[in-house]
């Protein structure tokens, strides 16, 4: 498994930071594949604003958009979050080992 790098580190951080934001990666991930019309109906939100929080989902490599027609799913990146819960915990380790 590739690891990331410091940028994508960075963006992912600054990307999950938004509370809103997270709670909507929470609702992706908690299925294989989300319409994201199904999205709309969970979060009281526009379209245009919710349109914004994907896209900086998809742009950190979370969430990857496919359209179908006129709709949209969005997937959770599994693979991406692991690489990046891998990051952090080589941080944790780091940190121990270094008797911080």
């Amino acid at each position: 498994m590739s690891e990331l790098s410091e940028q994508q580190l960075q963006e992912i951080n600054r990307v999950i930071g938004d509370p809103r934001r997270f709670e909507i990666l929470r609702h992706v991930a908690a299925t294989s594949c989300m319409a994201c019309s199904d999205l709309r109906t969970q979060f009281p939100i526009s379209a245009a604003t919710l349109s914004h929080h994907l896209k900086e989902l998809e742009a950190a490599g979370l969430v990857a958009t496919e359209k179908r027609g006129k709709f949209v799913d969005v997937t959770f990146r599994r693979k991406v979050w692991k690489q990046y819960l891998g990051e952090l915990k080589g941080l944790l380790t780091e940190s121990v080992c270094a008797g911080a």
